[in-house]
């Protein structure tokens, strides 16, 4: 049986490994894609974490100030609808590629969420 905080640790992993995925893209034409899907796994997650699993079922203080962080980041950005909209008229448009991805690694690193999420991660 897998522990709320395996759980979490789970959750936490596959965030960084979207968030290592949309770093590492290169920004080539057809890339929009790519940076979509990894944005929508990241926010997927990023609900699981914020809906689904309780403050008081994970021991580390940690945990609420990530939880706190993850809501704000979900009430303050949304780049669904700027994707939709981008994708049929520049999808080839490397310059606007890669703004695109460069603003959604920068709204993930406001407030140092990534790097919350990497310190907890540590103390796991």
């Amino acid at each position: 049986m897998v522990t709320y905080v395996e759980y979490l640790k789970s959750i936490l992993n596959r965030i960084v490994d979207s968030y290592k995925v949309l770093e590492a893209i290169e920004d080539k034409p057809g890339d929009l894609k790519k940076i979509e899907k990894e944005m929508l796994k990241i926010n997927g997650f990023i609900k699981v974490v914020s809906n689904k699993i309780e403050i008081e079922k994970i021991p580390l203080a940690d945990f609420k100030i990530i939880k706190k962080k993850f809501a704000d980041y979900l009430n303050a950005y949304s780049f669904e609808k700027e994707i939709e909209t981008m994708a049929p008229l520049y999808s080839n448009d490397v310059n606007r590629i890669k703004n695109m991805r460069l603003k959604i690694i920068e709204s993930l690193k406001n407030n140092n969420m990534m790097n919350t999420v990497h310190e907890l991660l540590e103390k796991l």
